[in-house]
């Protein structure tokens, strides 16, 4: 019995020790441990910019500050993380201003519902990517089989671009704001027919985009600059009646959310442009959707129309329709892979062939960093 009993009290003594290190672990670790835990949540969960709040965890109790006005964001806060195991306490802070505003800077802030709390270089973007905008700066590869003329021509088709952002001012609800950036892609077709699968042509864009949110509404004013160029290859093989395409034009496009569905209008005008008789104007539009279903624990479903039409090819219609599946984060600035089934019918968006009417569908991968 005595044995017993002993053997029991140096269990006892054996878990109460463990307990006790585990609290003084706990003790030096948690207020870390929490600010880690806290802040993969407001970035990760509530998609808040990091630099768009300060955050600090005594014994505990939470502390964020948070610019002047930001009362739905508090509230965001609140409700997020009332059950956060750990946490005793959480507190809020306005952050008071730098310095007083002139007055009529202060109702342009107002008048575009932005703060005075600034994210340099932000991740993502205010305006989300346009899905089957052809001439959409991203990551991709696609095969396509194109019509021309009643000719069928295999074709692999790549893009290179991004959207890198420079400056934000957030706005008074989270996820709202304006932003500047610059974005660059590069579009390029393969003719997989040829021998050595010629480089046909070659489309490079560089712009400064301006992008804008404020609830489910959203825009993107863009300053951008194309030239486009055929490749050696191609050139030496079919000997084509060269265009020189270049030109610098302004985007003007706003789009509005309704849950998972989203519809864009706009245009652009073409500032300077070569040949000098290119028509100026261009309208824009366009609907997509993104499933908000999780399938088989992996991704949704997405697609996107888009519609364009030019003063230079008498308004007729070009129609670019893409859907598929879409794997990772959806919103700009998250990593992402889509696989898209791709159709288009119109004039060619491909620079040098401005003029040439085609037909081409296929299938391709886009990606998102």
């Amino acid at each position: 019995m005595v044995k017993r009993n002993q053997l029991a009290g140096i269990i006892r003594l054996f878990f109460l020790v463990l307990a006790l290190q585990g609290t003084a672990q706990a003790a030096q670790i948690s207020d870390d441990y929490l600010k880690g835990y806290l802040t993969s949540i407001l970035e990760r969960s509530l998609n808040w910019e990091r630099g768009s709040y300060a955050l600090d965890v005594q014994q505990g109790t939470a502390t964020l500050t948070l610019p002047e006005g930001s009362s739905a964001r508090q509230a965001q806060a609140r409700e997020e993380l009332r059950d956060i195991d750990g946490l005793q306490g959480l507190n809020f802070v306005n952050d008071k201003p730098e310095a007083q505003m002139p007055v009529k800077t202060k109702r342009l802030y107002k008048a575009l519902a932005v703060t005075q709390s600034k994210v340099p270089l932000p991740t993502g973007d205010l305006f989300r990517p346009l899905i089957a905008d052809p001439k959409q700066p991203q990551f991709f590869v696609s095969y396509r089989r194109y019509d021309i003329s009643g000719t069928t021509i295999n074709t692999g088709a790549v893009g290179f671009g991004e959207s890198f952002g420079f400056y934000r001012l957030q706005g008074e609800k989270p996820g709202d704001g304006l932003q500047i950036s610059l974005s660059g892609g590069l579009f390029a077709q393969f003719d997989l027919d040829a021998p050595s699968s010629d480089l046909v042509n070659a489309d490079y864009i560089i712009g400064l985009p301006i992008t804008y949110r404020r609830g489910d509404y959203s825009a993107r004013v863009r300053l951008y600059h194309q030239s486009s160029h055929l490749g050696d290859e191609y050139l030496l093989r079919v000997k084509p009646e060269r265009v020189n395409l270049s030109y610098e034009a302004v985007e003007v496009i706003t789009s509005k959310k309704w849950d998972n569905w989203r519809a864009y209008f706009g245009g652009e005008y073409l500032l300077h442009r070569e040949p000098a008789n290119l028509d100026r104007i261009s309208l824009h539009g366009g609907g997509e959707y993104i499933g908000s279903t999780n399938y088989w624990g992996i991704g949704r479903f997405v697609a996107g129309l888009d519609l364009k039409s030019f003063q230079e090819h008498g308004w007729s219609i070009d129609t670019s329709l893409k859907a598929g599946f879409e794997v990772g984060q959806p919103d700009p600035g998250g990593r992402r892979m889509r696989l898209m089934a791709e159709v288009f019918s119109g004039y060619a968006p491909h620079g040098q062939f401005y003029n040439e009417r085609i037909n081409y569908y296929g299938l391709g991968m886009y990606f998102g960093f």
